[in-house]
């Protein structure tokens, strides 16, 4: 949690850099690195296709360890944040269509403002300090963790362009040739690296977007492996990863991508032209509101049907600003919005995404200093 508030403001500085100089005198040059090619990828492709893939791996880890030892590995656990999810994934969808329906080629962006951004959420979480209970943090991060798992299968089943048998068939083996040398106990890193890069470079051409693989990556990353044959002792590949990789994603690779795709180029546009455009609009509406509207909707259908049970010492209009919390999208919707649209319909994403996230993380800070010292001062 503290890696995450603290990368949420380097973020959030990366983004208004990125911003700055692609409406300065260095725009040109700005625009040209990112479009640099070598190795036959461009700049711009090198951090989304390629150092994003690591930080799939990551969240892929993550998911992971939720779902065996975290706050998803039981049902009581993992009730209340799985339905407030899902609901702060089909409302805003739901509302990006209806602003897009009439428009067939902006509604495959529909997907664009169902994320959370973890770092940024709890970032802004974390200026209240102990004010805030540990239970609502921990319902905050299961939230967005099933956020990005909902974001992944997204970007795999909606996503992913014309699909090459032979490369996909090529990943394939070589994840098996990964699960055998699991088996067979073979602990080398590096020898998982080399295999790991292969499948990479395999789904770069298969179709399906090379983040996946990252994803699946992480989810075969055993939790206990045994140190040595006839042994009880155990120790955690998938623990060492997530720790030896969380600073470098976190600090690294999501400034890189933010300096990266937060580049909008303003001049001479028209304010009231991006306003009114229809996926500005459903785009920022659905974080700002959709995540909001659907969560608090579902937590207390879950609560009233006995399907979840609330944190002790809590009430659902408790939850109202971590609800607006999760509205902030940013990195995963910057993702999608790369995926989803053409570059001329960017500019409408990108501006809705920045526009709903701050206006989210502004009410749901509202709303949690109003809340919170009724709710927790007298208990500390």
């Amino acid at each position: 949690m503290q890696i995450e508030a603290s990368s949420g403001l380097i973020l959030m500085f990366s983004a208004l850099i990125a911003l700055f100089i692609a409406n300065s005198n260095f725009a040109e040059l700005y625009f040209s690195l990112l479009h640099y090619n070598f190795w036959g990828l461009t700049l711009h492709q090198w951090v989304n296709d390629g150092l994003m893939t690591i930080f799939f791996f990551l969240m892929g880890m993550e998911i992971k360890r939720e779902l065996l030892v975290g706050e998803l590995s039981s049902p009581q656990k993992a009730a209340l944040p799985i339905v407030a999810a899902m609901g702060g994934m089909v409302v805003p969808a739901a509302i990006y269509y209806f602003f897009n329906s009439n428009d067939v080629s902006n509604l495959h962006g529909w997907g664009i403002p169902m994320a959370t951004d973890i770092a940024f959420a709890l970032g802004v979480l974390s200026l209240f300090g102990k004010r805030v209970p540990v239970s609502l943090k921990v319902f905050l991060l299961a939230l967005a963790i099933v956020d990005d798992l909902g974001a992944v299968l997204v970007i795999a089943f909606f996503y992913t362009e014309k699909i090459s048998g032979q490369y996909l068939g090529l990943g394939a083996l070589v994840f098996g040739l990964i699960n055998l040398s699991r088996i067979a106990g073979v602990r080398s890193y590096f020898v998982y690296v080399v295999l790991g890069s292969v499948i990479w470079v395999a789904f770069m051409f298969s179709g399906v977007h090379a983040t996946i693989a990252g994803v699946i990556l992480g989810f075969m990353t055993p939790l206990k492996f045994p140190v040595k044959k006839k042994s009880d002792a155990r120790y955690s590949p998938l623990e060492y990863l997530v720790h030896l990789l969380h600073p470098w994603v976190s600090f690294g690779i999501m400034p890189l991508f933010a300096l990266a795709n937060t580049g909008i180029d303003l001049r001479g546009i028209e304010f009231t032209k991006i306003i009114f455009n229809p996926i500005h609009q459903g785009v920022a509406l659905g974080l700002i509101f959709g995540k909001s509207i659907g969560i608090m909707a579902t937590c207390f259908i879950a609560e009233r049907l006995k399907i979840a049970i609330l944190p002790e010492k809590l009430k659902l209009r408790n939850f109202l600003g971590i609800s607006f919390l999760a509205g902030i999208g940013f990195t995963m919707s910057l993702f999608i919005s790369e995926l989803a649209l053409k570059p001329d319909q960017e500019l409408y994403s990108k501006t809705g995404i920045l526009l709903g996230s701050l206006c989210s993380a502004i009410i749901g800070a509202i709303l949690i200093y109003i809340t919170a010292p009724k709710m927790y001062i007298k208990d500390q």
